[in-house]
């Protein structure tokens, strides 16, 4: 039985492949045409894709040739060719620009931009050309009902860029770079003012200021405790309701006595 099924599928693939060699063999593009809507209407996104190619060309300036230019733009990003595909549907709307499927494609030419969008760890451009055309889009169309997608979609890239600067900071701190991590975190609030997490950002600037005290020369000490007082005090002022503040509270009295027991050194050391 289970022979019997891979022969009839082998014999139907050899059926579906000569025909498909037949119909590219042919100067009837009329009826090419035909046979590639079928395979767009089919969803087989890769046959249609090859007659499309070569229609592409020998309809260009026909009335035909929006529709073709439209399905030879999805059949790549069906075909998960993002990057041909930001490229077609970018065409298409300089082609097109008062067809009324111009807004979808330029929405499309976004949209591709966030499906190659890649996992926090790698490089994040793709992710940061998303949130620019995206916003665009915006700009452009702002009547257009997909405004609520776009803008949810610039939100979760803003997230996820949001959770790859945390992370390198988080590293820095890690590997015991505390004046760096700082730094980051510093640059971090700076760009999400509004992050849910500034209270966890800001309570890390402190243990980095802090740990950047401890291992600092005698002589800078001091100037740094005052730092972390700063920095505490911030803190308090900004998030009085966080669940950190009894931990940002130790920190500042920690720091203020290691600025006194300095300058009760200074003072012995002077006397």
């Amino acid at each position: 039985m289970r022979l019997f099924t891979v022969l009839i599928l082998g014999l139907f693939l050899f059926a579906s492949c000569s025909h498909f060699s037949q119909v590219m063999k042919s100067n009837d593009y009329d009826y090419k045409l035909r046979v590639a809507d079928k395979y767009y209407a089919d969803k087989d996104y890769g046959h249609a894709q090859q007659l499309f190619e070569e229609l592409f060309r020998i309809f260009k300036g026909s009335e035909h040739f929006e529709d073709i230019y439209y399905k030879f733009a999805y059949c790549a990003y069906y075909l998960r060719d993002y990057a041909n595909a930001e490229n077609l549907f970018k065409g298409f709307v300089e082609n097109f620009p008062n067809s009324n499927k111009a807004e979808e494609m330029d929405y499309m030419r976004a949209y591709t931009f966030y499906k190659q969008s890649p996992k926090v760890d790698l490089d994040q451009t793709n992710t940061t050309k998303t949130i620019g055309f995206m916003q665009a889009f915006i700009n452009t169309h702002p009547g257009s009902d997909k405004i609520k997608e776009a803008t949810t979609i610039i939100d979760k890239c803003r997230a996820k860029l949001e959770l790859k600067d945390y992370k390198n900071a988080q590293l820095y701190y890690d590997l015991a770079y505390y004046k760096a991590a700082g730094t980051a975190l510093t640059s971090l609030m700076n760009s999400y003012p509004d992050s849910e997490k500034s209270d966890e950002y800001k309570y890390l600037i402190i243990k980095s200021d802090y740990q950047y005290a401890l291992q600092s020369v005698e002589e800078k000490k001091g100037e740094r405790f005052e730092t972390v007082v700063t920095q505490c005090n911030e803190f308090i002022d900004r998030f009085p309701e966080s669940r950190l503040n009894k931990s940002v509270q130790e920190y500042l009295t920690i720091s203020q006595n290691n600025i006194k027991s300095l300058k009760n050194e200074q003072v012995k050391k002077a006397s």
